[in-house]
């Protein structure tokens, strides 16, 4: 597969602060499957005559899936599952891969698995991977 996803996580009503947590506490967990890497992105350049520098884009995850025909399916999963644990906060997760974009929130269980599997099929089918 050798793809990079790109994940952008947002919540009602957080700050900065509280997005950075929250894109730690996924990293964290995308960290523990089968990928090559999770990195936050680099935010564009910064303003001229700051000394920010490479700062990480807020809420951005990249996400190396590697040549495993299973990393996608199971990053989404851990996606799914990590904004189920939301306790009443609306959060949302857009993932984006070769263009094609899938945006998980509220949507019922039901919606949300047939949605990622016409996700997931897409670019399994699409790479040659069974």
């Amino acid at each position: 597969m050798d793809a990079e996803l790109r994940l952008q996580i947002s919540e009602d009503g957080a700050d900065a602060e509280r997005l950075a947590v929250l894109t730690g506490y996924l990293r964290t967990e995308l960290l523990q499957l089968d990928v090559e890497d999770v990195t936050a992105p680099q935010a564009g350049e910064s303003p001229p005559g700051t000394r920010a520098v490479g700062a990480a884009a807020l809420g951005a995850l990249l996400v190396a899936l590697g040549q495993s025909a299973e990393g996608l399916r199971s990053v989404v999963s851990v996606v799914s599952d990590w904004l189920s644990r939301s306790h009443g906060t609306r959060r949302t997760v857009r993932l984006e891969l070769d263009g094609d974009v899938l945006e998980l929130s509220q949507a019922s269980a039901v919606d949300q698995e047939r949605l990622i599997e016409l996700f997931v099929s897409r670019h399994v089918t699409a790479r040659g991977q069974p």
